[in-house]
């Protein structure tokens, strides 16, 4: 009886084959002695719309997406902002748009003096620079050799030089790495692609973990919420056919990285959470955590557009041509991330850090890419990447099957509409420089009609969107109150149960999260191993 047990019950349960659970799987699973079980909603990654860089906003509304949008938000003229999140192999790894960016060393340090003791920068660094198969070399600051590549772009855009150009004219000076000591200034984006395709979580650290007899991978499979005995977790309840359900048992740990939408989701359908909130939802309480689902935080952008004489932008990547390049040789318009180069600035005196990034490339980007035009254009997108709004998720009912409510409150912070303000007059102020000038056939968005500020605030408020950095929902700490997890990632108040995932970010990093994300898990793996 006892070797049937041993054999039905894994070490270590993950829900959630996204960055985190790609990573965690690979770094437990190197002790052959261990069985870890990662268990994923969607399914395989095989689709070209993953492969090919420039399809992400095709998997979009698709069964590639969990196809999250929030409650009507207030302050951005009641809409319901999208948030797309990845449901296949590699989670939003294998949806995003690939874009290498750390954050600032400030961003960990924060979090250390919010009570996350062990995430400062010193403490981040190596777990970077382990996890980085850099292009550029090994250096102070990065690494070669990880799992992870990280590249420099394949096919850029001729357009990009005069982005550039047209950034320091506007006094965003260049900066050589972004991801260094230092972040304000403006650069061509690394990626994490291989030869011209994406290099997901899956690619990086699943697929070389594959063949270990000690790693089980389930797709297309539906967790209910975690099973408890006591205060303690013993596994996952998972849907077994229409009605049934089957428990994966886990000897020592459960592991939630399922992101900061689905993580908090599953905590507060097993009764852990807001004990008001969970009564209202007619789930039993198990352990009273206030903090769960509370401080979502997500980076808010609007694009500015222009009409382009210039040739040589991606108008046309969905044509044949684009397409057999790619096909034969990973390269051409459609090895491209759409958003080529960045630059990160401060649009007022007295910051800390860059309170805007600029994502600028060669095309035409509305709407999550839904919206098109005909012809050559390029994209200014001021992104906010240090937000003072808060949201948080929540149940809709106890139903699993059911998306929670989300809100974000963007906008609500009258520092945010400020800095988005600047932003987009910042963006006027690069296309309007000599490098650029030239080119420009016509604004298109917001149009020449929106001069005054209350004409950019109004546009603002009718097309600003999310750009897919949800964080914050089980938030690090030892000593805040409202912290879901501690420093080593650990529920509160409920043995062998973790959180690795964005979720657990104190403060949203300012830039792009996929790195982070992988950086915390791991740093978590060698947590959970008694490494770190």
């Amino acid at each position: 009886m006892t070797r049937e047990r041993d054999e039905r019950v894994h070490d270590y349960v993950i829900v959630g084959a996204g960055s985190a659970g790609c990573v965690l799987a690979n770094r437990l699973s190197e002790d052959p002695s261990v069985r870890v079980l990662l268990l994923e909603a969607g399914g395989k990654d095989r689709s070209l719309n993953i492969k090919i860089p420039a399809a992400f906003p095709k998997q979009f509304h698709t069964k590639l997406d969990w196809d999250f949008t929030t409650e009507p938000e207030p302050h951005v003229d009641g809409r319901e902002l999208y948030i797309p999140r990845g449901k296949a192999l590699g989670g939003s790894s294998s949806m995003n748009a690939m874009l290498y960016v750390r954050g600032r060393p400030l961003d960990y340090d924060t979090w250390e003096a919010q009570g996350a003791a062990g995430w400062g920068y010193r403490d981040v660094l190596p777990y970077f620079k382990k996890s980085e198969d850099n292009a550029r070399g090994a250096s102070e600051y990065h690494g070669v050799g990880g799992p992870l590549r990280v590249s420099e772009q394949r096919s850029p855009r001729p357009l990009d030089r005069q982005l550039l150009e047209a950034a320091e004219a506007a006094g965003i000076p260049r900066i050589a790495d972004y991801n260094g000591p230092e972040q304000d200034g403006a650069s061509m984006f690394q990626v994490t692609q291989r030869n011209g395709q994406r290099f997901s979580a899956a690619d990086a650290y699943l697929r070389p973990a594959l063949g270990r007899s000690n790693l089980q991978v389930r797709t297309n499979v539906t967790v209910l919420g975690v099973e408890l005995d006591g205060n303690r977790a013993v596994g996952v309840r998972l849907r077994k056919g229409r009605r049934g359900v089957e428990v994966a048992r886990a000897g020592r740990e459960v592991i939630l990285s399922a992101g900061s939408i689905g993580s908090p989701h599953l905590l507060l359908l097993s009764g852990i959470g807001p004990a008001e909130d969970l009564r209202t939802a007619g789930v039993e309480v198990r352990r009273d955590l206030p903090g769960v689902g509370r401080n979502l935080q997500d980076h808010p952008f609007v694009t500015l557009i222009w009409e382009v004489s210039d040739q040589n932008t991606l108008y046309g990547a969905d044509k044949p041509k684009p397409l057999a390049e790619w096909l034969l040789r990973r390269s051409g318009k459609l090895s491209s991330t759409v958003a080529e180069v960045v630059a990160f600035t401060r649009t007022r005196g007295g910051l800390p850090a860059a309170d805007i990034q600029f994502h600028m490339g060669a095309a035409y980007f509305e709407d999550h890419g839904a919206e098109t035009y005909d012809g050559h254009c390029m994209v200014i997108a001021p992104v906010l990447i240090s937000p003072r709004a808060r949201g948080r998720v929540w149940l809709r009912s106890s139903d699993p099957t059911d998306k929670p409510r989300i809100i974000t409150n963007t906008l609500s912070a009258p520092e945010d509409l400020e800095s988005m303000i600047a932003g987009m007059r910042l963006a006027r102020e690069i296309a309007a420089e000599p490098p650029l000038r030239p080119l420009v056939v016509k604004e298109l968005k917001p149009g020449p009609q929106a001069v005054e500020r209350e004409d950019l605030e109004a546009d603002l408020r009718r097309r600003l969107m999310l750009i897919y950095h949800p964080v914050g929902t089980a938030r690090m700490s030892d000593t805040d109150e409202q912290a879901v997890v501690d420093s080593r990632l650990r529920v509160h108040g409920v043995d062998g149960l973790r959180v690795i995932d964005a979720s657990v970010m104190p403060t949203i990093v300012g830039g792009n999260t996929n790195a982070p994300v992988i950086m915390i898990a791991e740093r978590g793996a060698d947590l959970i191993r008694g490494a770190a």
